[in-house]
């Protein structure tokens, strides 16, 4: 493994903890598919290199920085989305 999948890899480790605790915070979970939250995260991580935020990989970036903050994940919507459908968009957080 080189420098730089190395520094993806611990990336990519520490937004899972954090999405973690962030769920744990809001009595809801992360999906129970380490596979899709481990792939969720390495979009998050490529759109954070890409575009300078960790902009949610189910919605259309504006480009408009302030309409845009509402999408940096987790996403304004991912709460009410878990409640009313028991998943937010992009799967990442579940009932």
């Amino acid at each position: 493994m080189d420098k730089y999948e190395h520094m993806i890899e611990e990336e990519i480790k520490n937004l899972i903890e954090g999405y973690e605790e962030h769920a744990k915070e809001n009595n809801i979970h992360l999906n129970p598919s380490a596979k899709a939250v481990e792939s969720i995260a390495l979009v998050l991580a490529k759109r954070k290199e890409e575009f300078g935020e960790f902009y949610c990989p189910c919605r259309r970036i504006t480009g408009d920085k302030e309409a845009d903050k509402k999408i940096i994940c987790p996403c304004i919507y991912h709460l009410d989305e878990v409640k009313r459908d028991g998943h937010c968009l992009c799967n990442l957080y579940v009932k």
